[in-house]
């Protein structure tokens, strides 16, 4: 037993010991269950019976009814729910039948937060709720509960980490892997039993306006991180539901909203890129949820792809969960696609090709009419009804919901929930995510205590509302980056706070293709804010993105800072003085002239609740910056696609007349208050032949004067093959603490996956010849290599 089940399994089974006794007329007895109510312990009822018998026992006794609704979502109160609670006209309703799952029931996100603080309140509701089901339908299903969590449980006041791109920014395995269990545990606390975490999508198109929920442009570091979150939610008895499958981060042109189709793909850069994170997410991670996205692949909704939900997803990939659709997306097939006539078409064609449940923010009934006409006319056979509805029922066992289908100790949600653990590691993301691009003249970190004034400029200086995430925490506080710096100051400091202009213009988004007069008022902006620059001994200038320019729906045509945003960095930038470029955001930006005239520039991305606070440690140098680009910087959106890794010719590296080459700040990219020196790369391949691996060994010593931690970045190079390889493959990284002086060694394993290519034939396959293994500080900067064959 793999160890998500066994834990699954050791709650469920401690749990039935202390929850259950025996109660006259009542369907809950010592070691069971009496979900049909009929005074009999059924297959389906008995613990001690094998899963599969269990399934299989109770799919011989649903109705039609009781299997469509296992095939839908509910989505929870102030989305479609209108009541907090059961009522008595629950008994009417579609889901008096059952439900597969409750999304987002009560978070605190809509309308009232009643029931979702304090944390135990919630915990109490979803008993509530379950209890309705389990206790009022005919065969006591329990339901599915579900909700956002890719910066941290979507629920009112939970812990809020940064986003996915700013995790990826610390390299941090072991971090991510703590935000998963904090994610988990904080959802089992509070009833949630699946959470739709983590966002698998390679980001190779910096435009995308969803490029901030990713772990970035590399399909190895994505797969890494994205195996650590999924195996730290799902050891809490939670199920992980990854998302987006597949090919769904590379539309047309960046463009997201409405049109999230027809990704321009070929087959083995799908594999290689697209694909690979989620075959470790359910070969190694064990997922058992997965999201079917909008988006088509050479024409075929992969909603209605038996290639992709079940050729790839299951056989291939071993996947044993079920799968939701992204909302509307099932809608697509007859609205947008037009590859389907109505909604009992499109069901026709989504379960046929392996969708579980139909998920979307309204009402469920014309979803289940429509399948129920399906069935009755024939287009539909219940036996691929019954195939979906074994799969959603498998996982409601292995989820132990039949065994235990209540929380215990609900008063603990309290204790649990956003403790002091969990803010402590939200400040450690919030630091390692930060990046340091460039420091010339080391004019960070600056002495908080010698400083006689400073200004801070700029739109995201006391930004709030940007800085939450509509997948992450609702109501969460968040400390701005004028907060942060201010609390960090001596009192004796005079700061100086100017806006300098908002995040986008009046013509925005028209103004990223076109130039419009500044007005009057713009002007006074920005003059305001060149004079308390210019009265102030150092300058922060806070600018980047907002909920207009970045997040779902919110892709760009150019990479620029919007608004006025560039002409407030230009006059800044024309007074000479120290000034530190704080980028707060979601995506790369083309930053030619910051990165040519500031001395010190940092991405922060979006760092959660400490923000401001970890900004500003860094700053101040109470924590030396360790974190790396996952994303690589453009110096033109015209080069746009360009991204990490790329084959041989992607980029003309300056041979190209009338064309500008190479990155701003490439992959891997990130600097120090320190510096260390990278030594005696050893490879051996003596037992590769039998156990198909490379050991790989360096040293890594501190040469500054400070304490610091390095990411080393380990790449590899097929120098002739069959068929176009990448230039650089990621397939090694590792965080290093280290003292002044101190040298520590890391060890790598390359397997023979890691070496692999698919071939001419589509095949995967190590080809003999040399390889060339690089070990450096980015992708760029490579400091040890190493040639090898095999």
């Amino acid at each position: 037993m793999n160890k998500f089940l066994y834990s699954l399994a050791a709650a469920a089974s401690t749990a039935v010991i202390i929850s259950f006794t025996v109660l006259p007329d009542s369907i809950y007895r010592r070691d069971w269950i009496d979900f049909n109510k009929n005074g009999h312990k059924d297959v389906y009822e008995d613990p001690r019976n094998k899963t599969v018998a269990r399934v299989e026992d109770l799919l011989s006794r649903m109705t039609i009814e009781e299997k469509t609704c296992q095939l839908v979502t509910l989505y929870g109160y102030g989305a479609f729910l209108k009541d907090r609670l059961p009522t008595p006209g629950w008994k009417d309703s579609l889901w008096k039948d059952g439900i597969a799952n409750i999304d987002e029931q009560l978070t605190g996100y809509r309308k009232d937060t009643v029931w979702a603080y304090p944390y135990a309140n919630h915990t109490q509701a979803i008993n509530t709720i379950q209890k309705w089901f389990v206790e009022q339908t005919r065969l006591g299903i329990p339901v599915d509960f579900t909700t956002e969590g890719i910066r941290g449980l979507n629920h009112m006041k939970a812990t809020y980490f940064p986003s996915q791109l700013a995790q990826a920014s610390s390299f941090d395995k072991e971090l991510v892997h703590q935000i998963g269990d904090v994610t988990g545990r904080e959802a089992r606390a509070l009833g949630y039993t699946n959470v739709y975490s983590p966002i698998l999508d390679v980001a190779s198109d910096p435009r995308w306006g969803r490029t901030e929920e990713t772990y970035g442009s590399d399909p190895y570091l994505v797969s890494q991180l994205g195996k650590q979150n999924i195996t730290g939610i799902q050891q809490n008895g939670i199920i992980s539901t990854v998302k987006h499958f597949a090919v769904y981060s590379i539309p047309v042109g960046g463009r997201d909203g409405s049109v999230r189709t027809d990704p321009h793909v070929a087959p083995r850069e799908m594999w290689n890129l697209y694909l690979e994170p989620f075959r470790v997410a359910f070969q190694e991670a064990k997922a058992k949820g997965v999201m079917a996205s909008y988006n088509d692949y050479d024409g075929v909704p992969i909603i209605a792809s038996k290639y992709f939900l079940n050729d790839i997803l299951r056989k291939q990939f071993g996947f044993d969960g079920y799968v939701t659709s992204d909302s509307h997306a099932l809608e697509d097939l007859f609205a947008k696609h037009h590859v389907a006539q109505d909604t009992a078409d499109a069901a026709r064609l989504a379960l046929t090709a392996g969708l579980n449940v139909r998920t979307e923010f309204k009402n469920p009934a014309d979803y289940i009419r429509g399948l129920r006409r399906g069935i009755r006319n024939g287009s539909i056979p219940v036996s691929v009804v019954n195939q979906r509805v074994r799969e959603v029922l498998k996982v409601k066992f292995v989820l132990g919901l039949f065994d235990n289908p209540y929380r215990e100790n609900i008063q603990q949600a309290n204790d649990i929930v956003h403790n002091t653990g969990a803010r402590l590691l939200a400040r450690k993301a919030a630091q390692e995510g930060i990046v340091l691009l460039k420091n010339d003249t080391k004019l960070l970190p600056l002495s908080a205590d010698k400083l006689k004034s400073v200004a801070i400029i700029g739109p995201n200086a006391k930004e709030e509302r940007s800085l939450l995430s509509r997948y992450g925490p609702s109501h969460a506080r968040v400390v701005t980056v004028y907060d942060g710096l201010k609390n960090s100051l001596a009192p004796s400091t005079e700061i100086r706070y100017a806006k300098g202009c908002e995040h986008t213009d009046k013509n925005f988004p028209q103004s990223d293709i076109e130039d419009f007069v500044i007005d009057q008022d713009e002007e006074a902006a920005l003059k305001e804010a060149e004079s308390a620059a210019s009265k102030s001994d150092v300058i922060f200038l806070v600018l980047g993105d907002n909920e207009n320019t970045i997040g779902e729906t919110k892709s760009r045509l150019d990479l620029k800072l919007p608004g006025r945003q560039e002409q407030l960095l230009e006059r800044v930038a024309a007074l000479n003085k120290p000034t530190v470029l704080i980028l707060v955001g979601g995506r790369p930006v083309t930053i030619n002239y910051a990165s040519q005239k500031l001395p010190a520039i940092l991405e922060t991305w979006y760092l959660g609740e400490c923000t401001g606070t970890a900004i500003a440690d860094v700053l101040f140098g109470r924590y030396n910056p360790s974190g790396k680009l996952p994303i690589p910087f453009p110096k033109h959106v015209g080069q746009i696609p360009l991204s990490f890794p790329m084959k041989p010719s992607a980029d003309a590296h300056g041979k190209e007349d009338a064309n500008v080459s190479g990155f701003l700040y490439p992959f891997g990219h990130g600097l120090s208050y320190t510096s260390f020196e990278y030594s005696g790369l050893t490879i051996s391949k003596t037992d590769f032949a039998k156990t198909n691996k490379l050991s790989v060994s360096l040293n890594i010593k501190n040469t500054g004067s400070v304490y610091g931690e390095e990411v080393a970045q380990l790449y590899f190079q097929d120098e002739v093959s069959s068929v176009i390889t990448y230039i650089k493959n990621l397939r090694g990284f590792e965080r290093v603490s280290l003292k002044p002086g101190e040298q520590k060694t890391l060890r790598f394993t390359l397997t023979s996956h890691d070496l692999s290519l698919l071939n001419i034939d589509m095949k995967r396959v190590v080809e003999p010849g040399w390889f060339k293994i690089m070990a450096g500080s980015s992708s760029e900067d490579i400091r040890l290599v190493q040639r090898i064959r095999l």
